[in-house]
């Protein structure tokens, strides 16, 4: 079989940059190379962009601009099909078959770089600009995947900073104790937990850092579990895991070091309910129009309802990472998993 050639594009302008560092890493070494060429595709935290000639582990360290860089972009030209380097002896471009942006969060997961691989033609190892936009959006998310049948928290959405009477109001109507959120971020930056009126103004003003947008949704009690979802049309679930944390938030810094928090993989659930969370994945998936793959995080309450909370639409590859550990507990491992997403994009 012919090598397919496939471009990891890393890095990027978002406070996950070490992340897709971390998670590009895992993806490169563990990419079958009888099977693939790689170009690697840097993208620096200013949003200067290079093709890196070096080895994976300058990719891990964070000294891959140390390495071997040329300028280089994404041609938005389908002629080019690839990429353009500007190297100091003229211009040069590469076909490429596929782009495989393993970035989180803006700039990477919201749709813009998916955007412009779509207006150049190049498949993408992932979901598309529609799909990763909406998956971005907690508040649009969460109407598709209600319209779907879907449970979906209580929530209200705010576009300026209110006055503290409607603010209260409006959250009061949901009930605390209420999480306050940025519409688009990733990773759970900007979110607070408030349990009163006091303090909603503050947390507020803080995810209005984040975004220009802030939604106030009701907290779900129990506790949350993750479905690792592939395909197209026809749909590979993986098994669903639980996380256990010992806070309020699953954190930034929780997510990516599990100092206190833990993961159970298969989740501690029934296998009824491990299919209920599995279907309603599917629905989710579906309904926000997402294809090759995407990690569906959902809330296992107490009394037994499953409640949406988010789609990651470029999951954590990291060897400790979620999404390849559900897929592990079928059977698939980091090497074959690369290979399903590969065949998924290139499905008709």
């Amino acid at each position: 079989m012919e090598k397919r050639t496939i471009a990891v594009i890393f890095g990027g302008c978002s406070p996950e940059y070490p992340v897709s560092l971390e998670s590009s890493h895992s993806v490169v070494v563990n990419f079958d190379r009888e099977k693939y060429d790689l170009i690697l595709l840097g993208i620096t935290k200013g949003g200067e962009w290079f093709r890196y000639y070096g080895g994976p582990e300058g990719i891990e360290n964070d000294t891959w601009r140390e390495g071997v860089c040329v300028p280089a972009v994404i041609s938005p030209d389908r002629e080019t099909h690839g990429i353009i380097e500007f190297g100091s002896d003229g211009v040069k471009a590469t076909r490429i078959d596929a782009a495989f942006p393993v970035m989180h969060g803006k700039n990477g997961e919201d749709g813009t770089i998916q955007g412009l691989c779509e207006m150049a033609g190049i498949p993408i190892i992932g979901c598309g600009a529609l799909a990763s936009a909406i998956c971005m959006d907690k508040d649009r998310a969460h109407r598709l995947a209600s319209l779907a049948g879907v449970d979906v928290p209580k929530a209200t959405v705010f576009t300026s900073m209110p006055d503290e009477a409607e603010l209260a109001r409006r959250a009061g109507e949901i009930g605390f104790p209420v999480f306050v959120k940025p519409v688009r971020a990733g990773s759970s930056f900007g979110i607070t937990k408030v349990s009163d009126a006091a303090a909603l103004i503050d947390a507020v003003k803080f995810a209005f850092r984040f975004d220009r947008e802030v939604i106030i949704e009701e907290a779900i009690g129990g506790f949350e579990v993750g479905c690792a979802v592939m395909g197209n049309e026809a749909l590979t679930i993986g098994r669903v895991d639980e996380i256990e944390i010992y806070g309020d938030i699953f954190d930034y810094v929780e997510k990516y070091s599990l100092k206190t928090a833990k993961i159970h993989m298969p989740a501690r659930i029934s296998a009824e309910t491990e299919e209920r969370i599995k279907a309603d994945a599917a629905k989710i998936y579906r309904a926000l129009g997402c294809r090759v793959m995407a990690r569906v995080d959902m809330f296992l309450t107490p009394e037994g309802r499953v409640v949406f909370n988010e789609v990651n639409t470029i999951p954590g590859f990291t060897p400790h990472s979620r999404f390849p550990n559900m897929m592990k507990g079928i059977g698939l491992d980091f090497t074959a998993l690369l290979d399903e997403l590969v065949a998924y994009t290139f499905e008709e």
